[in-house]
C-alpha cells in the first residue's frame, strides 16, 4: 500500500502532496514526530490522528517473510489497517418461497433480489 492510499484510508488524503514532496515513505514514517508533522504544515488534529495511526502500525506484528524460493530481496511490506463493513440482509419468507417454487424459478426470483442489493451496495461504494 502506498502512503497516499494509507492517508486516504485515514481521511487525510489532502496531506499526500506534503508527504510526497518531502519524500516520506514507509521507512521514514515510523520516525515522524509531532514537530516533523507541524513542519509539514499539518494542523493539530491531523497531527494527532497521524501519530496514533503510526503508533498502531508499529504495534502490529511484522509482516511475514518472503517464501524461501524467492530470489528477490525486498523490504517487508508495511502493515495495513483496513476498515471492514459487513452487510447481512435476510430475504423474509425465502424458506416458504423455496417450498412453493421449483429451483429454476426460485433462482430467477433470487437473482432479481441479488441484483437490487448489489446496486445499492455499489452505489454506496461497496
Amino acid at each position: 500500500m502506498e502512503i497516499a492510499a494509507w492517508l486516504r484510508d485515514l481521511g487525510l488524503e489532502r496531506y499526500g502532496e506534503a508527504f510526497r514532496a518531502n519524500e516520506i515513505d514507509w521507512e521514514v514514517l515510523p520516525e515522524l514526530n509531532e514537530n516533523d508533522l507541524e513542519k509539514l504544515g499539518l494542523p493539530l488534529g491531523p497531527r494527532k490522528k497521524l501519530l496514533r495511526a503510526i503508533a498502531s502500525l508499529q504495534a502490529l506484528p511484522p509482516a511475514t517473510a518472503e517464501p524461501a524460493h524467492s530470489q528477490v530481496a525486498s523490504a517487508p511490506s508495511p502493515a495495513e489497517r483496513r476498515q471492514l463493513t459487513v452487510l447481512f440482509c435476510d430475504l423474509v419468507g425465502s424458506t416458504e418461497l423455496s417450498s412453493r417454487h421449483d429451483p429454476e424459478d426460485l433462482r430467477e426470483l433470487l437473482r432479481g433480489y441479488h441484483d437490487a442489493m448489489t446496486e445499492v451496495v455499489v452505489r454506496h461504494g461497496g
